[in-house]
């Protein structure tokens, strides 16, 4: 049972539970809006059956029994009905020219006829390998593509604000990437737009695992000032912090009526089309000349996932923070999902890898984001719940580690 009289930050279930067949617990926020992404909000969290499956390995074992040969047929159908006869962009694709966005683009264009555009809100600070892959997506892959780069200042504000009200290095950066596509679209008079994974692959509600997103309300704005952006009302960042409307537009969603007119179908190529990341990969290296690092991520042990920004380990390590769960959790249990790993053998990697401080790139951010190092330190642990963190000699431990005794929730 929880210890008690400990209070559990952000919503998040008292009782700590570990699925029985990945690596994840019942701690990770289902994926929501990032403008209702703030410390204080109740959120769905990953749900545990009886069986004390999550609904992301029960998903994983649906796509071993479904019949990939008829979900093709329907996407040759969907296809035929877009495809431009005269050359035009009849479909786009987001991304950063990463092993998924790769792989989208390419086969949408060479196996299948299609004429994608695509397009990239980029990383806050590219990595060399992150800028030499994006390149390559553009000139190996051969794909038209349309990057945005917001306003640096305000960019660099943004995150420094996300982060000091949520511990959320990649709020703004989330919500400009995924308000973009559907503004190029308008512009580019395009009616498909391309997501790759469904967010079922990763806990949302089974429910959610469709072959749209049918609620287009995600990516439409009714009321502005309603919303909130790094942990702040619109309004105060614009009275508090100097910001004009035009400075926040690119993160803002597009407008809710034109996009409603529009008629443009939000599609994920990963309800068609079995999704694996490790073939994504293969396939991107050897089409569109996409590169793994030369070193282990850290806080992992992969070299392939996430590897454009320098911020992309800080936002694994807050999620650590205030989940308890860190970039080798999120690796290992897809990876176990996709059987390509033993639960075990992703306990272990788990422990080993989980929570590793991202110090490589540290000191050349703290520098961007005109913050200092202690700061950034004191607000993760301001952030800990303590329902996960109790200190010990001196240190921040876990209360509930996977593989540990803590661990006889897991199927309970």
């Amino acid at each position: 049972m929880p210890p008690e009289n400990l209070e559990a930050y952000y919503g998040l279930p008292e009782q700590v539970r570990f699925c029985a067949r990945c690596t994840m617990s019942n701690q990770r926020p289902a994926s929501t809006p990032e403008f209702r992404h703030t410390p204080a909000s109740k959120k769905v969290t990953l749900h545990l059956d009886a069986e004390g499956v999550c609904d992301a390995c029960r998903h994983a074992e649906h796509k071993f029994r479904i019949d990939w040969g008829a979900r093709e047929a329907e996407l040759l159908q969907l296809l035929d009905a877009h495809r431009s006869a005269d050359g035009s962009y009849d479909c786009l694709v987001p991304g950063s020219g990463g092993k998924d966005s790769a792989y989208q683009a390419h086969v949408l264009k060479y196996k299948y006829g299609m004429h994608p555009l695509t397009c990239t809100w980029p990383p806050i600070l590219y990595t060399d390998i992150g800028w030499k892959n994006f390149r390559n997506w553009c000139e190996v892959g051969g794909f038209d593509n349309v990057t945005f780069k917001p306003n640096g200042r305000v960019m660099r504000l943004l995150t420094k604000l996300a982060i000091e009200n949520l511990l959320h290095p990649f709020q703004t950066f989330i919500l400009g990437q995924k308000n973009l596509a559907p503004k190029v679209a308008l512009q580019h008079d395009i009616k498909l737009i391309f997501y790759g994974e469904n967010e079922a692959e990763y806990g949302n509600p089974l429910a959610d695992n469709s072959t749209s997103l049918r609620d287009r309300s995600y990516f439409t704005a009714q009321n502005v000032d309603d919303m909130s952006l790094a942990g702040l009302p619109v309004s105060e960042l614009i009275g508090r912090y100097g910001l004009k409307r035009a400075d926040l537009r690119p993160f803002l969603p597009a407008d809710h009526n034109e996009l409603e007119r529009s008629n443009i179908e939000v599609r994920y190529l990963g309800y068609y089309l079995k999704w694996t990341p490790q073939e994504c990969y293969y396939y991107a290296a050897e089409h569109c000349g996409f590169e793994a690092n030369a070193f282990r991520t850290e806080g992992t042990y992969s070299k392939y996932n996430s590897l454009d920004d320098k911020i992309d380990g800080f936002h694994y390590y807050t999620t650590f923070i205030k989940f308890g769960l860190g970039r080798a959790t999120y690796d290992s249990s897809q990876e176990i999902r996709n059987r390509h790993l033993t639960r075990e053998d992703g306990v272990a990697l788990v422990r080993k890898f989980d929570g590793e401080f991202p110090k490589k790139y540290f000191q050349e951010i703290m520098d961007a984001l005109e913050m200092e190092p202690d700061h950034f330190l004191g607000l993760c642990d301001r952030f800990r719940s303590p329902h996960l963190w109790k200190k010990d000699g001196g240190e921040w431990k876990l209360r509930h580690a996977i593989g540990a005794v803590d661990e006889e929730h897991r199927a309970a």
